[in-house]
């Protein structure tokens, strides 16, 4: 009847409901009737089974790809559909698939210690493999983590065999937009302390693993079974989606290895190495610089899981590579199963393929992705959002959570950087201020506890291999065990001379942990010099130092290997020369009196030796004044585990013992060696070992600076630049090639008493104030005429020089055992105690200190009394200037004070004008009365300008590319008329040369 209720079909769906709910209880989920994709298992491993798909096809013609599945995702990902599966799609492109099943761990033997390490090595074997048996290079794709483990395994392999590599929602920049849009500054924390305290005791079961899936994006997961519940009843409408629902909802999932997911964090979270480069595999250090081959992208447009952003990380990762990508308009999941998949993204691949393989024209859908960061927030636009209809719910959350974050991120940034370094700088500081002279300090202890707590951590990186903090103090203590076969015993003064490599900076942990005192010298002629001021009788030698250890000393101890190693076995005698790698560590018998790690604050630990105006002097460095310096710094620099040092200067300079070597370990930092120094090995290294603070020493940045084929976006990583004796020039250069970074100098006075730093990089060329903690200082007002402090006539006591007024700068001697140089009492106030270095300074209005020179180095003209530093530091602003240096040559009393500059690549001479602006904030009775271009500056192996070699030369001869200063300051040629003309010992005389003798500014 009209208007009833049809029973019959009520009741009929009820039926339908209840048979096909029963099914889905009883079967996990309803017969799809259909059939997995032919495939047979090529290769079976321990880490993995090959599966080959189509196996009866010989493949002749066609392009073959390896697919990896992420570690939680079962391989079957690629063949979830029969029609829209990954496998059967290529095929239909004439691709052969090959796909990389890990399994399910916790049912592998020992799938529970499985590493990351591991699934790359084994990845890259399958690639050989693959290649061995289609005798072409192959293509590598990846879903997810899958496609990051192609990334990583394409840079360890330095796209060797690779046709292309192909990802789906892969993230690379990790830390630029994380899963949900959660903010990195509170994940990074959190990912450290679960990957170091969690996840090396547990790992993760399948169930949570789809849990978690499910949990990204709760919203979509609910409405997804509510509409599988309303249509329970229509068969036909479920079975097309069946397959991809039994996937996502119960089949797909595997367990996770719990050292592999702490190795993911840890590396690709916590430190984002994919991006900064320096991750290690296999113990290899890899960067993704090391891409080549082409690579194509999918990028989810609505993809909480591996957002746009992170994704398209790779574009900047892989510079080397070309590109591109596949924007699609799905979700994570959506990317690679499903029909979107199956009409999209699967097709695109295949014409990729064909279009890599020189088959076909290039893809509609694949466009080159652009390397300028233009996406805000996640990368995911709310337009996408709507449209596509794609966790709307939990986007719009995310989306408001990241508005308020913003809203207040000005005060969260600040009490989060305030909160980091005061966890990071409080307690080094604080256990400076506990050192007392008996306290047991010293760098051999440092390498000890840092073994400790850290001990399988990376510290060493080295021409692409890496040593962990238990592989350096294993290798320390054999060297120890070497040094007492040798006849060398706590106290002892023993020189050194090695190159910054691994075996140097052992070998110096190694003279600390036995209570030695390492003597850091260079090979230069100054070498029995330094030896007998040093009294040291024993030299430890690389190779490459051998001969001219041995021409100095009698005793030479030959360690670490490199060029000349053979040579140097061959000369070996075993008196005159040992040879130290030939003794066995395991043989030597320890004496009683051994005992690791013995050095007192108060103990002498290093000598190491600085040349002013062609002096040689000593420079006593206790543990307690090493450590000042190693904590300070390291607290100046804000290093902590997170960071990659580069190691530049020698360790016979303070910045390669104390800033580097010192700060590294006092910051528990990786330190990365150098095996030469220039601007194409420079660049390479810092992209591949992950960069993040460089240590440099003087000019050591000039020649990079001045190649023309510098690319500061290659140097993306670096934050900090750290060390001393950069030129305000260079250090104005750094500044506006890498805005992003920032430059940390150091300055340390002769005696080390006193340690300076620059920690704000606000005032281009100060010297900045003492690092807390170690001395405090004072500028005593200096008479440079008399080379005396000035004394106050009614007290009797030193005068403290005023602001900007030049003086002498002084340490307070708070630790009697620490005392190197001249101290003097009584000085300020009555029975205080200050130590004098020999050093000038200024104090300006903010009492931050600029350096004006040495004492020795003040220049005493007719006219008064010169400062050389400043006259440099003006010089080296000139844009067209390298490097400049300045000397004095004449009498005291009539001294000519000289400037000589070398010019940058492809300037041939600079203008009168140039030098008179350059120099044009200095008064010009402060000016150097001659300005002439050299072809070079003889540099020293720490790249400090040889000024002495300089003076040696003289007055320089009259010609055109040397000017001189008239009596009003400004510049003019330096003719011979004019030269015969001047009488430097009268002030202003070189204002009476002729006029038609220089050509006026």
């Amino acid at each position: 009847m009209k208007g009833l209720p049809n029973v019959g079909g009520t009741v009929g769906r009820i039926v339908a409901t209840a048979q096909n709910g029963l099914e889905v209880i009883r079967m996990g989920g309803l017969d799809t009737g259909t059939e997995p994709t032919p495939y047979k298992v090529v290769e079976t491993e321990k880490m993995y089974r090959l599966r080959r798909y189509f196996p009866d096809d010989p493949g002749d013609g066609y392009a073959h790809i390896i697919l990896i599945p992420p570690m939680m995702v079962s391989a079957n990902v690629y063949d979830v559909t029969q029609q829209n599966g990954a496998v059967s799609v290529l095929y239909r492109h004439k691709v052969i698939p090959w796909v990389v099943d890990f399994g399910s761990p916790d049912h592998e033997e020992g799938g529970m210690e499985r590493t990351l390490t591991d699934h790359v090595v084994a990845i890259s074997r399958v690639i050989d493999l693959v290649r061995s048996v289609v005798g072409r290079d192959v293509h590598l794709g990846g879903y997810s983590q899958g496609g990051m483990f192609a990334y990583q395994t394409a840079a360890y392999r330095r796209s060797e065999g690779l046709a292309s590599v192909v990802t789906f929602g892969s993230p690379v920049d990790v830390l630029a937009a994380l899963p949900l849009g959660l903010p990195a500054q509170l994940v990074v924390p959190g990912a450290e302390f679960v990957a170091d305290n969690v996840f090396n005791r547990l790992w993760i079961p399948s169930w949570l693993a789809r849990t978690g899936f499910q949990l990204a994006d709760p919203v979509k997961t609910a409405r997804s079974r509510i509409d599988f519940l309303r249509k329970l009843h229509d068969r036909d409408a479920l079975l097309p989606r069946e397959d991809q629902r039994r996937f996502i909802e119960q089949e797909g999932w595997v367990a996770w290895s719990g050292p592999a997911v702490a190795e993911l964090l840890r590396q690709f979270v916590v430190h984002n190495r994919m991006m900064s480069g320096g991750f290690v595999i296999d113990g290899e250090v890899v960067s993704m610089t090391e891409i080549t081959c082409p690579v194509l992208a999918f990028v989810g447009e609505t993809d909480d899981i591996g957002q746009p952003l992170a994704v398209r990380g790779i574009v900047r990762a892989a510079p080397d590579a070309d590109v591109y990508e596949t924007a699609a308009p799905v979700g994570h999941f959506g990317l690679v199963v499903g029909s979107s998949a199956g009409r999209l993204t699967w097709p695109t691949v295949g014409e990729w393929i064909q279009w890599r393989e020189g088959n076909g024209e290039q893809p509609a859908a694949v466009t080159p992705m652009s390397r300028v960061r233009n996406e805000s927030g996640s990368g995911i636009s709310w337009s996408n959002r709507l449209t596509y209809g794609v966790g709307q719910v939990a986007g719009a959350g995310t989306a408001v959570s990241k508005e308020l974050l913003e809203a207040v991120s000005s005060l969260q940034r600040t009490t989060l950087a305030v909160a980091t370094e005061s966890v990071r700088t409080v307690p080094r500081l604080f256990r400076l201020g506990q050192i007392q002279p008996s306290t047991r300090v010293s760098l051999g202890k440092l390498m000890s506890e840092n073994a400790k707590r850290t001990p399988h951590d990376e510290l060493f990186l080295f021409e692409d291999r890496v040593l962990t903090h238990t592989q350096v103090n294993t290798r320390i203590d054999n060297v120890v065990a070497g040094l007492i076969e040798c006849g060398i015993r706590p106290g002892v003064h023993v020189g050194l001379m090695m190159e910054p490599r691994p075996s140097a900076l052992v070998t110096v942990a190694a003279l600390s942990r036995l209570g030695a005192v390492a003597v850091l010298m260079s090979s230069s002629e100054s070498l029995p010099e330094m030896l007998t001021m040093a009294e040291t009788r024993v030299i430890v030698a690389d190779p490459v130092h051998l001969d001219r250890a041995a021409a100095a000393c009698d005793r030479v101890l030959v360690l670490g290997g490199g060029s000349g190693e053979t040579r140097a076995i061959e000369r070996a005698d075993g008196e005159h020369i040992v040879d130290m790698e030939q003794i066995d560590p395991a043989r030597v018998r320890l004496p009683v009196w051994y005992r690791p790690d013995p050095g007192l604050a108060g103990d002498l630990a290093f000598i190491l030796f600085t040349e002013t105006q062609g002096r040689i002097n000593r420079w006593s460095i206790t543990n307690h004044r090493f450590a000042m310096s190693a904590f300070g710094a390291a607290a100046a620099a804000g290093l902590s585990n997170r960071d990659t040092v580069y190691c530049l200067p020698p360790l016979h300079h303070a910045s390669g013992l104390l800033t580097t070597l010192g700060a590294t370990a006092a910051g528990r930092s990786r330190i990365a060696l150098s095996t030469g120094f220039d601007p194409d090995r420079f660049s390479r290294e810092v992209r591949r070992y992950g960069v993040t603070v460089v240590s440099y020493t003087w000019n050591m940045l000039a020649d990079i600076l001045d190649d023309p084929g510098f690319d500061p976006g290659q140097l993306g990583s670096v934050r900090l630049f750290m060390g001393s004796g950069l030129s305000a020039g260079q250090w104005t250069g750094l500044r506006e090639k890498l805005p992003s970074a920032r430059v940390l100098e150091f300055f340390a006075t002769a005696d080390g008493s006193a340690i300076l730093a620059n920690v704000d990089d606000t005032k281009i060329g100060s010297m900045g104030r003492p690092l807390p903690e170690t001395n405090p200082v004072r500028i005593a007002a200096y008479d440079p005429a008399t080379g005396r402090m000035e004394v106050d006539n009614d007290t009797g006591l030193v005068r403290e020089a005023g602001p900007r007024e030049i003086g002498m700068l002084v340490s307070h001697a708070g630790q009697r055992f620490e005392a190197a140089g001249l101290v003097l009492r009584d000085v300020f106030r009555p029975h205080d105690r200050w130590e004098v270095g020999g050093s000038l300074f200024r104090a300006d209005a903010d009492g931050d200190l600029w350096f004006m020179g040495s004492v020795q180095s003040v220049i005493h003209s007719a006219g008064g009394s010169m400062y050389p530093v400043p006259i440099q530091q003006a010089l080296s602003m000139i844009p067209d200037v390298k490097l400049a240096a300045v000397y004095s040559v004449g009498e005291v009393g009539s001294q000519v004070a000289v400037a000589v500059v070398t010019l940058r690549q492809g300037v041939t001479s600079l203008t009168p004008t140039q030098i008179r602006v350059g120099l044009g904030e200095l008064p010009a009775e402060q000016r150097p009365h001659l300005v002439w271009i050299a072809d070079s500056i003889p540099l020293s192996e720490a790249f400090r300008l040889m000024t002495g070699k300089i003076a040696a030369r003289g007055m320089p001869k009259p010609g055109s590319k040397i000017w001189y200063r008239d009596a009003e300051g400004r510049y003019r040629r330096y003719t011979a008329s004019a030269a015969a003309a001047i009488d430097w010992t009268v002030p202003g005389s070189a204002g009476t040369a002729a006029d038609g003798d220089a050509a006026r500014a």
